[in-house]
């Protein structure tokens, strides 16, 4: 074997994919087009609530071009789901606005468009309710947070505690609703051959995709076969299957050809996910000199009717700060809406912006730097498990950011910096993640030729996961990165976790690491002869997981920002963000960097601009395109930064990093309305942050 002569985990590498992708020779779910292709568009509810009394499908069937009209009384029958989400034309019920009723299928796009338009629906309407409120009837505790914690947790007496503190914060929060949006809209190619059906798809995970779908049609797993090598984003909403994946599958079984679904940019709004809006009363309370003596997180959220999905927002604040007396919880009521799900950083990002806002306030009422309160509060072992941190340098990144920031010397005296028009502030905020990693397998071959091939249905949404896995390879196996070919991306490889939670490098990683060690050893016996039909092995990671110590896993880190408010109009810019995060061993330094400034970014839009607005009237989120649901453009990008500190945790995996898609939108809204505090005086604890909530 070739002996490499330097690790290539850790060193910068350009993603193996780029120029597929700038040329365009990287293909997308919808660029397949088998023959004897049809188009599917699905019919969406104009109520949001009631039932579907009739639709009149015999007339739509004789427009030009119309192969098939399907709605819940010709439907193919579907075993049931246990997510409600994807019985698709089960039922007359309708459970939102915006949810399929009917799925249209003819020869060309248009003519399926001008069909689903014409197609004449009457609906049995009921009175719906679609607003979010703590004193909602309907409110109760969940038996579980997203994706198993307890939804909620209490330590000593919190209420006493806090009423006995000489200083405290009492301040409710809110985040609305907001939407995923990627590039890439959800998009299927569904073709059936016999009792074999095989899927390009657009997605976070093949090997989920099967195992959901599999059992909705009665098929076992290997009838299934779901192709994604290339995914233009994700953030969450491509993470699980949804509804359109099985219209896709279920309209291509009912026509008997292969069957085209795209998701339009409007109805991602309706069926593809989102995040939960959140109601937030946090109460801190600290001694005389900051040391907090209580900590109570209570939040509030929605789910769907027909699909429980509770949002884990207080979970953080159950390992960032020491504190004796502790409470969170969680409630959840069930609305005429969508089922939220998955958004990057679920839970946290919300969480982080209540309990960092607050950790501003407390600052400011003890008069103490705000870097100097989170610092005075470190626990020495996770607060609540009692668990040792496998590391933890949360200070390292807020020294090392305030130091780089040019944080010391601060006037903490708000609304007071001007520079013309311009008020000027800066802000801090902590971040966190969990460090999660489960079950994968991959296989590792080599050919007479020397070179390697390593297969996992791993997922690559953009993130650089292809690279970052063949730097990996490359280093067990001891050769150069191009001798080495990563396949991923479909369910007929060695099953994978899905790309999200973070934990896609650190599950496939281990995977791939296991796969070339067994192949390294083989080779290493047979002093390197490889025989004419190559050689193989494989890995599955699921024992070892299984068996591994306890601890508390957490990425952490601080972002410092700083925002000018016209003094007229209320505008702000944010002028400059700076992330340090304490991530473990990082893997590739330009991917890791594109993915922190790109959650960085992220977490300015949630500062600033998104907002998904739900009409009670009409059961429906109004700003449903890029027209009206804004997002951070490049003008609103000036000086965005990150840095990492050096951080060896040989608890994590056997490459001794942890997840990085995720921690950079964790906190930086707080950062924001922290600065925008620091510049005005006016503490906004409702986001976005708009003109109005400025403006006095």
């Amino acid at each position: 074997m070739t002996t490499a002569a330097i690790p290539y985990v850790g060193s910068t590498m350009d993603r193996i994919e780029g120029p597929e992708k700038v040329t365009g020779r990287a293909r997308y779910a919808f660029e397949h087009s088998p023959q004897d292709l049809a188009y599917a568009v699905p019919v969406p509810a104009t109520i949001a609530r009631g039932e579907v009394r009739s639709i009149d499908v015999d007339a739509v069937v004789q427009l030009p071009g119309v192969i098939a009209a399907i709605w819940h009384g010709n439907a193919p029958r579907l075993s049931t789901p246990e997510n409600a989400e994807l019985a698709v034309l089960q039922s007359p019920r309708v459970a939102y606005r915006g949810q399929y009723i009917a799925i249209v299928v003819a020869e060309t796009l248009q003519e399926a468009r001008e069909a689903a338009l014409r197609l004449r629906v009457e609906y049995d309407a009921e009175p719906h309710d679609v607003e979010l409120r703590i004193d909602h009837p309907g409110m109760y505790r969940p038996d579980q947070v997203n994706p198993f914690y307890p939804a909620d947790t209490e330590m000593g007496d919190p209420d006493s505690a806090f009423a006995a503190a000489p200083v405290v914060v009492d301040a409710m929060y809110s985040t609305p609703a907001e939407h995923n949006n990627p590039m890439e809209p959800q998009a299927t190619v569904a073709m059936w051959d016999g009792d074999g059906l095989t899927l390009y798809d657009s997605n976070q995970g093949s090997s989920a995709v099967r195992d959901t779908l599999a059992p909705l049609f009665g098929l076992p797993p290997e009838n299934v076969r779901v192709i994604s090598p290339h995914v233009g984003g994700g953030f969450g909403s491509k993470a699980a299957p949804k509804p359109p994946v099985v219209a896709a599958a279920l309209a291509a079984k009912q026509v008997g050809r292969p069957v085209k679904l795209a998701v339009t940019r409007q109805q991602m709004f309706a069926v593809t996910g989102y995040r939960t809006p959140t109601i937030q009363r946090v109460r801190l309370g600290a001694d005389a000199d900051g040391h907090l003596t209580a900590i109570l997180h209570d939040a509030f959220e929605q789910s769907s009717r027909i699909d429980e999905f509770a949002e884990q927002t207080t979970t953080p604040t159950r390992v960032m700060y020491a504190a004796p007396n502790r409470r969170t919880t969680h409630r959840l009521v069930r609305l005429d809406v969508p089922t939220p799900s998955y958004m990057r950083a679920p839970g946290e990002a919300p969480g982080m912006f209540a309990l960092e806002s607050a950790m501003d306030e407390l600052a400011v009422a003890g008069k103490i730097d705000p870097v100097e309160l989170r610092i005075r509060n470190e626990p020495a072992a996770a607060p609540e498990s009692g668990l040792p941190f496998s590391s933890r340098n949360l200070v390292a990144c807020l020294r090392e950011g305030a130091r780089r920031f040019g944080w010391a010397g601060r006037d903490p005296a708000p609304g007071v910096r001007r520079r013309g028009r311009w008020l000027i502030g800066t802000g801090v905020a902590s971040s966190t993640y969990p460090v999660y990693r489960f079950p994968s397998q991959a296989s590792a071959r080599c050919d007479a030729d020397g070179t390697f091939t390593v297969r996992i249905a791993a997922s690559d949404i953009g993130t650089g996961a292809r690279t970052a896995l063949t730097q990996i390879a490359a280093d067990t196996l001891r050769t150069p990165p191009d001798r080495v070919r990563v396949e991923i991306g479909d369910s007929a490889m060695p099953s994978a976790t899905m790309a999200g939670g973070s934990m896609g490098t650190a599950s496939w990683g281990t995977a791939v690491v296991r796969a070339c060690q067994s192949l390294a050893e083989e080779l290493d016996r047979r002093y390197g002869e490889v025989p004419a039909a190559g050689l193989e092995t494989s890995a599955d990671t699921t024992e070892e997981i299984g068996a591994q110590q306890r601890f508390a896993r957490h990425a952490f880190g601080a972002q410092f920002a700083e925002v000018a408010v016209d003094v007229d109009s209320g505008e702000t810019r944010v002028l400059r963000l700076l992330g340090g995060f304490a991530v473990g061993r990082i893997i590739n330094p330009k991917t890791a960097r594109s993915q922190f400034i790109g959650g960085m970014t992220m977490g300015l839009s949630m500062a600033l601009l998104e907002e998904s607005i739900m009409d009670g009237e009409f059961g429906d989120y109004l700003n449903h395109d890029f027209a009206q649901y804004h997002i951070a453009a490049c003008a609103d990008i000036r000086d965005v930064d990150a840095f990492w500190v050096e951080e060896d945790d040989p608890h994590l995996n056997p490459m001794g990093s942890k997840g990085i898609g995720e921690i950079g939108i964790v906190g930086t809204a707080a950062a924001v309305a922290n600065a925008v505090y620091h510049a005005t005086g006016i503490r906004v604890r409702d986001l976005p942050i708009t003109l109005d909530k400025l403006v006095r």
